[in-house]
């Protein structure tokens, strides 16, 4: 028992003193002054998953098209809007894409670039509403472990980031995730049109792609970061490293299984592409918008009915 309370003890001195090297221009700004928001946030998100579906079991799917489309379309203006903010203010700021360390100033472009961080961590929030349209359509095998884990920690994650180094090189990752999410979200919401779009939306499979290049991309600018020796936190560069490897695999795992891998049966392989292929977050559960297996069932049964006619 004694030692638990050293350990609780410990970790709350340690909480206290981190809290004195914190960005201070920060603190006032929304969720910012304390971490509670946030985990009751991420807290209520785990709740929901395993309520969520509880509720929804004895429910007709919501179709929620219009709501997906206006959700989709928004999450391309706001990751647009990081973007851009990202991009100018970095640019004005004469920010290298080698290595910057952060500056706790009040200079106009130091603080553009905290706020457009601060509204990349809101949309990592927002983004939880992502597995609440999943549960509210019974879209339940979209709800993967990576999925859960990639909003979860994200969300979680970004509160340190925008807490202690809001700036600096923190800029290179949301600035380079923000513009990839633009690109899923107009997907996303252009498949929520519903079959005529989806036919001519081929390109999922390389967002997919791109997200993993995305990683490794990342891990090659932290360990250069290491290399040069760059005044940013090691242990924040280590700990990123960790963080996009576990995306790499998990992201690989995804891509293998749903692109890649062969089935053993081809009576198995449509269904199956189809359901990878058009079940996303705005997207419908097949690609086409049809499904083969009763015209092949009634086509048999007249065959069998005419045979057995002649057999009479």
């Amino acid at each position: 028992m004694d030692i638990i309370k050293h350990i609780i003890n410990d970790t709350v001195q340690f909480y206290k003193w981190s809290l004195t090297i914190a960005d201070k221009r920060v603190e006032k700004w929304p969720l910012m002054d304390s971490p509670l928001p946030t985990l009751a946030i991420s807290s209520s998100y785990l709740l929901f998953l395993w309520l969520g579906p509880r509720f929804m079991q004895g429910r007709e799917p919501l179709q929620l098209r219009k709501t997906l489309i206006l959700y989709n379309f928004s999450m391309v203006v706001l990751n647009f809007f990081i973007f851009k903010e990202l991009f100018l203010a970095a640019r004005a700021a004469n920010y290298s894409y080698i290595c910057q360390p952060v500056d706790y100033s009040d200079d106009p472009n130091e603080v553009r670039v905290a706020a457009a961080l601060w509204w990349y961590f809101i949309s990592k929030g927002v983004e939880y509403l992502d597995t609440v349209f999943f549960i509210l359509r019974k879209k339940f095998n979209q709800i993967s472990f990576l999925h859960v884990y990639h909003h979860c920690t994200m969300f979680t994650l970004w509160w340190i980031g925008i807490k202690w180094v809001a700036g600096g090189q923190s800029f290179f990752g949301a600035h380079m995730n923000a513009a990839i999410h633009v690109l899923m979200y107009l997907y996303y919401g252009l498949a929520a049109f519903g079959p005529k779009i989806q036919k001519y939306l081929w390109w999922k499979k390389y967002l997919t792609i791109i997200q993993m290049i995305q990683f490794h991309v990342t891990i090659g600018h932290t360990a250069l970061s290491l290399y040069s020796d760059c005044p940013f936190p090691k242990w924040m560069h280590w700990c990123l490293i960790g963080y996009a490897l576990t995306f790499i695999i998990l992201f690989g795992n995804f891509y293998y299984q749903t692109y890649r891998r062969q089935p053993r049966r081809e009576t198995t392989a449509k269904p199956s592409k189809a359901l990878h292929n058009g079940a996303s977050n705005g997207a419908l559960s097949s690609s086409n918008g049809k499904t083969d297996e009763k015209p092949a069932a009634s086509e048999s049964g007249r065959r069998r009915r005419k045979g057995r006619a002649k057999r009479d």
